[in-house]
């Protein structure tokens, strides 16, 4: 019903900058927020950016400064600007909602397919 679509991911050279999409559809009701989470073989998937709000919006530790996270809530999507890319950023970036459909009360995270960036030195 809901769906999460990426979009541009790629390879970079180390020092470059890249800029993902994420748009989000079907049945919504509302959402309450969305992000970019990333993830290498073999280690956890780990937080880069989301946003709740314009005024809320979290980093993690090796990408503050860098990395900016930004929506368009009329169209629900969720963009991230990568610049001064690092070979240590390679990673499988999948986009993360939190959000309600029309046929439920609840909150429930939803997850893109994942789009590849490849960081090279």
């Amino acid at each position: 019903q809901v769906q999460l679509v990426e979009s541009g991911g790629g390879l970079v050279q180390a020092g470059g900058s890249l800029r993902l999409s994420c748009a989000a559809s079907g049945s919504i009701f509302s959402i309450n927020a969305m992000g970019w989470y990333r993830q290498v073989p073999g280690k956890q998937r780990e937080l880069v950016a989301t946003m709740i709000s314009a005024s809320r919006t979290n980093y993690g530790d090796s990408v503050k400064g860098r990395f900016t996270i930004s929506r368009d809530s009329a169209n629900n999507t969720v963009y991230l600007q990568m610049n001064s890319l690092k070979p240590e950023d390679t990673a499988v970036y999948y986009c993360n909602a939190d959000l309600r459909t029309l046929r439920s009360s609840w909150y429930v995270n939803y997850w893109g397919q994942g789009t590849q960036v490849t960081v090279s030195s």
